[in-house]
């Protein structure tokens, strides 16, 4: 295997798959990456069993081969390297040399057969859809998702498919984030699917704001987007998730529509006296007012009263502020809408005049 290839050229789909590479590993090759050259291109790919990244890009003076090589000490080196760089890579027996001008580097290497790819998945679904607006889905409902949870089909971001429309849905079963997008196309049958936690962020990651599109493959045990010159490969979570249409509060006749930003605001000052264990703050609703009160152990206490379009009269309940704060800040446009049912009831909120983003918070007894 050999091939010559400029640093820059070579960083980019570094870059992509290197973060798929775990630092401690079950199977040595598994902190490797697989480099295949063959025809005018290069591919890396970097897999932890779970995700699995391949991205390629063009080279010259490619002779054909395959090999595995550390992954982070290679990503190290070339992003170490001066920019304009012309690198060199050829393997000789069980080593691979990397040559730029007056460098020279010589790494271990491992045989390709020993690394585990994922083939073909069972394709039940594909959908096309702008990259821009798959990233927007998930930017703005991935922070919902479990960290570590026992419910394990919670540490993990649902696809919901159905008809024309495409749902990522996230809840760590104290608050949950809905966004959902019209498909240009109908799917033939509804299909859920819960792509795990790291599938989830290395995807974040990967996407750029740009005009291009992305394909998505729905299988039955994988979901595998493409993207350019980068293929995202990820095992599903095996679990059912909650059924979060039944989350959503029904009935939920008292709402307050108020500015975002302004209602930001105060929370955030609000939070600085709430109790630092539970985050709590009480809203208080009031023709025409909102209040917002927070309390901490030292007797402490934060007031903030804001304007806001409602007619409910003495309706208070208790929430978490950072999950006020997050659902907010995952929302767009001037003003949201909270909708209640009672002083038990959790809040939903929604941009006003828009169902495409939904969150949903619980309430705290405070």
């Amino acid at each position: 295997m050999q091939f010559s290839i400029q640093r820059e050229v070579l960083l980019k789909p570094l870059q992509q798959v290197v973060g798929v590479v775990e630092r401690r590993q079950t199977l040595p090759v598994l902190a490797n990456l697989l480099v295949q050259a063959s025809g005018e291109r290069v591919s890396f790919t970097g897999t932890d069993l779970e995700v699995e990244m391949i991205a390629s890009t063009p080279a010259t003076g490619v002779h054909e081969g395959e090999v595995t090589i550390p992954a982070r000490k290679l990503f190290d080196i070339v992003r170490a390297l001066p920019d304009g760089a012309k690198i060199d890579v050829k393997l000789n027996g069980e080593r691979v040399a990397l040559n730029a001008g007056r460098s020279r580097f010589t790494l271990a290497t491992l045989p390709s057969t020993e690394f585990p790819v994922i083939d073909e998945i069972e394709l039940v679904e594909r959908v096309t859809l702008p990259e821009e607006v798959l990233r927007d889905l998930m930017d703005r409902t991935s922070f919902a998702m479990a960290n570590q949870d026992v419910r394990y089909y919670l540490n993990g971001m649902l696809l919901d498919l159905q008809e024309h429309t495409l749902r990522c849905v996230a809840t760590d079963g104290h608050r949950l984030a809905l966004k959902q997008t019209q498909l240009e196309s109908s799917v033939a049958a509804r299909r859920q699917i819960i792509i795990p936690r790291k599938g989830v962020n290395e995807l974040v990651g990967l996407f750029e704001t740009g005009e291009g599109s992305v394909e998505i493959e729905f299988g039955r045990n994988h979901l595998r987007v493409r993207r350019g010159d980068v293929v995202f490969t990820s095992k599903l979570i095996d679990g059912r998730f909650p059924d979060y249409e039944a989350v959503i509060p029904l009935g939920a006749d008292k709402t307050a529509t108020i500015d975002r930003e302004v209602l930001r605001s105060a929370l955030q000052r609000a939070a600085i006296l709430s109790n630092e264990k539970y985050r709590g703050v009480k809203l208080e609703l009031s023709p025409g007012k909102l209040r917002i009160v927070a309390h901490n152990p030292e007797q402490e206490e934060a007031v903030e009263e804001v304007e806001c379009e409602t007619s409910v009269s003495d309706l208070a309940v208790g929430f978490n502020v950072g999950y006020l704060l997050d659902a907010l800040g995952a929302l767009r446009g001037e003003k949201v809408r909270l909708s209640l049912r009672d002083a038990q009831s959790s809040c939903l909120l929604q941009e006003e005049g828009s169902e495409d983003a939904r969150h949903v918070i619980m309430p705290l007894r405070l």
